[in-house]
């Protein structure tokens, strides 16, 4: 088994750390990626889009018979970051202070740049790599959203950007629905008149608590995330606004959710005298890889030839893989070793650091089709 350089990849990930790149602000950190591909041989392009970018490389292979694969992580992080402080010890890298640490997702930049430097230096015979650094990733996907997806060739993708220790693997991701509900009551004054009004508050309220909420079943889960409305207390308010979302793995029952959620807001009120309007929309669709999928099955051999067994897991949550999926480019999500994440006590061991940068060294070197 081929090592990684140890304090390379921990020098390259606190340099990548300490480059401020909150969504939609990723271009100093993407520069410094792309002049680090450029000298690595790599090709590099930039494909613009309205709010921001995504970066992508590619890596010519001596072996053309084999099929392409992609390597993908997003430049975003978090906030805060600012001024950030990192501390590395014999285990660990930390964040020291009220910043996040970043490696969500810079430790699988770092990954995926190591086992580039990797394949240069041990002079690997691989096929075609191409690889994509989104941007805007934690803000709604939205540079994967914007990708330009006729721009490659890979059919299959290892996405780095999942939590805990290394050998987890995302083999199946929930659709993720937001909608809104404006509830229209009449406004009249509280203390003069308040029998001229409709509440909208009070209306909005019993609506609400007729709607399911949490855990709806172990594929799905509903939210009631944002409630705004009323101007004065002495003015009984006309307008209230709604904002939730629904997810499941389960394309039925997520249907079977709306419906009910929908139907309910409706029957509540029309009971309660006041208008409501209902708007949603999809911000990205599940996926579900099955256990005999062949890339899913070599995706385990490579996990098996680093000393891992591979630990199919579902979310609840999304990420790029969701969007690559859609795009008919078969994506499994695994994890690159970052722990308490969008927190001021994120870490990742330094053992996981090294060993997500062999997985990618291996699954690349070795990948033919799947």
């Amino acid at each position: 088994m081929s090592v990684v350089n140890r304090k390379r990849s921990i020098d390259l990930f606190v340099q990548l750390a300490g480059i401020n790149s909150p969504s939609f602000k990723e271009r100093d950190l993407a520069e410094f990626i792309a002049d680090i591909l450029r000298a690595e041989g790599c090709e590099v392009r930039f494909q613009d889009y309205a709010e921001s970018f995504n970066l992508i490389a590619y890596k010519k292979g001596a072996i053309s018979s084999r099929q392409p694969i992609m390597l993908s992580a997003h430049l975003d992080t978090i906030e805060p970051t600012e001024g950030i402080v990192v501390d590395v010890n014999e285990n660990s890298v930390r964040s020291v202070g009220p910043t996040v640490l970043g490696a969500d997702d810079k430790s699988a930049v770092a990954q995926i740049i190591e086992a580039v430097r990797m394949l240069n230096e041990q002079n690997v015979q691989h096929g075609d790599i191409e690889m994509v650094f989104t941007s805007a990733e934690e803000v709604g996907l939205i540079g994967a959203k914007n990708l330009d997806c006729s721009m490659l060739k890979s059919r299959h993708a290892l996405v780095l950007d999942s939590g805990g220790r290394v050998g987890k693997a995302v083999v199946s991701a929930p659709t993720h629905y937001t909608y809104k509900m404006i509830v229209k009551g009449r406004s009249a004054h509280a203390g003069i008149e308040p029998e001229k009004g409709i509440n909208a508050i009070t209306a909005a309220a019993k609506i609400i608590s007729s709607l399911p909420d949490g855990r709806i079943d172990s594929e799905t889960t509903a939210n009631i995330g944002a409630i705004s409305g009323g101007t004065a207390t002495n003015v009984v308010p006309k307008e209230v606004v709604i904002r939730a979302e629904m997810r499941s793995r389960n394309a039925d029952t997520l249907d079977g959710l709306k419906k009910r959620v929908f139907d309910s807001a409706k029957s509540v009120a029309a009971s309660c005298g006041v208008e409501i309007e209902i708007t949603g929309q999809e911000d990205y669709t599940a996926f579900n890889i099955s256990s005999n999928d062949p890339f899913l099955k070599y995706i385990e051999t490579v996990f098996k030839s680093s000393g891992i067994e591979l630990e199919p897991a579902s979310t609840g949550g999304g990420s790029d893989a969701n969007i690559f999926n859609k795009n008919s480019i078969k994506a499994i999500n695994i994890s690159n070793g970052m722990q308490n994440v969008h927190s001021n006590e994120e870490f990742i061991l330094i053992d996981d650091l090294c060993k997500g940068a062999e997985i990618v060294f291996c699954a690349v070197k070795n990948f033919e089709a799947a």
